[in-house]
């Protein structure tokens, strides 16, 4: 396997770890961020005076300054890139490419979040838009909702290429089987394709269980260059390539609501991993609406343009057993997803990796550990898109 920057540095995630997740009614964003922070740092079995970059966004107006701050850091190299749930797949890209040319050694990306707490407490109202300015000033009038936009390219989907509302339902009954074997998922209990279909209608044609959960929760990874490997306790997962795209920021611009942005990022990744799409085990992908794990799927190279629907059928995505496992902890539909989730995804893809993913562990085709995994981030209502290819030795 190659470093994703040829002639540099190669990069290894050394460190992973959630905060307590789900429902923390008593807690900060800011100590969600420590307490990720801390683990992640336990878990590589690093010292905190070895990180020198950060890589924040979602809190204050100074993300990585705060941030840092908070956690007693002076670092040398920071990002606060904000692309919505993609925002940490593209980090990551970024920070990989800042340790391989030597403008960084340890980079810690962290996240936290209480958006489920905030709502129950009145702190804040549930996010359905994203305001009214800038070019989203000519949507807003009209209602246009994060949900409302989904439900809309999931819609066209649906009428170009003939997929189903049972084949967007089944993304949700796997990913709730995954979640059934995680212990950190907020809901586990399992569910069938008639509890998806007959739900409350939230926007059409996507119902309850189409729609992800509101959690709180954090979590944070640690980057480091090749030479620091040798003093981690943990086994390494190396970045092995990376790609971002942005394709739009208004309705009216994107070009295909069939085609989200991973179809640029995915391509760029796997150019640079010098690897395809079926030889991955393992795909973690951003799942705040069913349609977005068919979409992304399809885009990614593992089904052609408008054959998702008949992809996730028969329990693909499952696991246990399935053909291509895909958000094995049960996703931001089952396990969590306090916001820009794209952090959990990473997180996830390296404990698969390493065989650290208990009951939900995948396997390859030959029965042993997986070597290969994709984790691929989606933002606002498929504007951004980062995907990043990772392996184990």
């Amino acid at each position: 396997m190659t470093a994703r920057t040829a002639g540099s540095r190669k990069v290894a995630v050394v460190g992973v770890a959630l905060s307590d997740c789900g429902r923390v009614d008593d807690a900060t964003p800011y100590a969600l961020h420590a307490q990720a922070a801390r683990r992640a740092l336990a878990d590589a079995g690093l010292d905190r005076s070895l990180v020198d970059g950060v890589a924040s966004t979602g809190t204050g107006t100074l993300a990585p300054a705060e941030i840092a701050e908070y956690l007693g850091l002076r670092p040398t190299w920071v990002d606060s890139t904000s692309v919505g749930g993609a925002t940490w797949e593209v980090m990551a890209a970024h920070a990989a490419d800042a340790i391989a040319a030597g403008h960084a050694n340890v980079v810690l990306l962290a996240y936290g979040s209480t958006a489920r707490a905030d709502v129950r407490a009145g702190r804040r109202t549930g996010t359905f838009a994203f305001g009214g300015r800038g070019p989203l000033q000519f949507e807003v009038p009209y209602g246009h909702t994060l949900i409302a936009k989904y439900a809309m390219a999931a819609r066209r989907h649906m009428i170009q290429y003939g997929t189903t509302i049972e084949q967007l339902a089944e993304v949700a009954v796997q990913a709730r089987a995954n979640a059934a074997l995680n212990p950190e998922a907020m809901f586990r209990d399992q569910v069938t394709l008639d509890d998806v279909l007959s739900g409350p209608m939230i926007a059409d044609p996507f119902t309850k269980l189409h729609c992800c959960l509101r959690s709180d929760g954090g979590a944070a990874i640690l980057l480091a260059a090749e030479e620091y490997v040798q003093d981690c306790r943990t086994s390494p997962v190396w970045i092995l390539g990376a790609g971002e795209h942005v394709s739009h920021a208004s309705l009216p611009e994107w070009d295909d609501f069939t085609v989200s942005p991973a179809a640029v990022s995915g391509r760029l990744a796997f150019e640079r991993a010098g690897l395809r799409p079926e030889e991955m085990d393992f795909a973690e992908i951003y799942d705040a609406f069913t349609y977005m794990t068919l979409v992304t799927l399809e885009d990614l190279g593992f089904c052609e343009k408008g054959e998702g629907g008949a992809f996730v059928e028969k329990g693909r995505l499952r696991a246990e057993g399935g053909e291509l496992p895909v958000n094995t902890d049960g996703g931001g539909l089952s396990a969590q997803h306090p916001g820009m989730r794209g952090l959990f995804l990473l997180v996830e893809a390296v404990r698969q990796l390493r065989g650290e993913a208990g009951a939900r562990q995948v396997r390859a085709r030959d029965g042993g550990l997986p070597r290969l995994g994709v984790a691929s981030g989606t933002g606002g209502w498929f504007c951004s898109s980062g995907t990043v290819v990772l392996g184990r030795g």
